[in-house]
């Protein structure tokens, strides 16, 4: 995507590093590529004299680049529930003269009605699905851009650009991408996702799996661990012969199978693994490309071969050609909408 003038503008005018690596408080590990956050804000379309929500202070970049954008007759209020990066952030943008950007801290998923109705809303952090809150704090013809899950696992998300019409969010694109989840508390453990864990280990590595059919599972997790001890143990090996594995586009295919076998892990610190188990069962592909299960003959070898395979015929298929349905959910705690994907 091509950077807008205005926006690579608004860049040039605040100083990146001096919130990220901040001499009094040192590096921030809560940041983004900077041309990533460039392309969610030029997806954002932000003007001049407009209201905007962020969702995730992080280290006070973005937010300062939308004060940047909306100048001083707009408003930017941002939201982070750890109170360590808000009352930073505040800090450095008072030290810098912006006045036009508040930083309070609290669960983003719940927005700031005291300041609504907004134009735009953006968020560095991905909800467990799209807020109701949100949706009904952005104005008519308001636009929404976040990343949300596509699978009820983690790490699989999409970043979607939304426009809202009569209190209802209709897709208007997707793009790859993907941020820390939405916590109710400061997230303290980086390498481990936030939510949808459904077995650990901590010794001698830490080690994780996250398993799609966990409502069939038992209140132990039984399931989830003999899956994850078979991964961390397999009894077949081998590299993918295929291409290098492109892994956006492979996680997006696996989400769109939506098979309730489907399976996530960390077996290292560095790779994740997408497979398929059951309760006998289990294979997965690693980012570097190799494939694990429990043995050759293993029923969830043959299903992750064929999830491949599939996936290879298709031709490798970017997140942006899939065909989004936005699903309402009504439970308890989880009022909004779903975002999946077909092909």
């Amino acid at each position: 995507m091509t950077v807008p003038p205005v926006v690579l503008m608004a860049a040039e005018n605040v100083p990146e590093r001096h919130y990220t690596h901040h001499e009094g408080r040192g590096p921030t590990p809560h940041r983004s590529n900077p041309q990533v956050i460039y392309r969610e804000v030029a997806a954002l379309q932000v003007a001049e004299g407009m209201r905007v929500m962020e969702i995730g202070t992080g280290s006070g970049y973005s937010g300062a680049l939308l004060a940047e954008l909306v100048t001083k007759t707009g408003r930017v209020i941002s939201l982070d529930i750890d109170s360590y990066l808000t009352r930073w952030a505040s800090a450095i943008h008072e030290e810098r003269g912006v006045a036009n950007i508040a930083c309070f801290t609290g669960d983003g998923t719940a927005g700031c009605p005291e300041g609504a109705p907004y134009d735009r809303l953006v968020s560095w952090c991905t909800p467990e699905l799209l807020p109701t809150a949100w949706v009904e704090q952005v104005k008519g013809g308001g636009r929404i851009v976040t990343p949300l899950p596509i699978a009820d696992v983690p790490n699989m998300t999409v970043v979607a650009t939304l426009r809202i019409t009569d209190q209802q969010p209709h897709v208007e694109a997707i793009a790859t991408g993907g941020y820390i989840e939405a916590t109710a508390s400061p997230k303290t453990n980086l390498d481990l996702p936030g939510r949808w864990v459904d077995w650990e280990y901590r010794v001698p590595t830490p080690a994780w799996i996250s398993i799609a059919w966990r409502n069939l599972d038992d209140r132990r997790g039984s399931g989830a661990r003999a899956a994850l001890d078979r991964l961390r143990r397999p009894g077949y090996q081998v590299q993918y012969l295929g291409e290098e594995v492109d892994w956006p586009s492979w996680r997006t295919w696996a989400a769109a199978t939506e098979d309730r076998q489907l399976t996530m892990a960390g077996l290292t610190r560095d790779l994740w693994a997408i497979g398929h188990s059951t309760e006998s069962s289990s294979a997965v592909i690693q980012q570097d490309g190799m494939i694990l299960a429990d043995s050759p003959q293993s029923p969830s070898l043959t299903a992750l071969r064929g999830w491949l395979a599939d996936w290879e015929a298709a031709g490798r298929p970017t997140p942006a050609t899939y065909r989004p349905t936005l699903i309402s959910s009504c439970e308890p705690d989880t009022e909004g909408w779903r975002l999946r994907l077909s092909r």
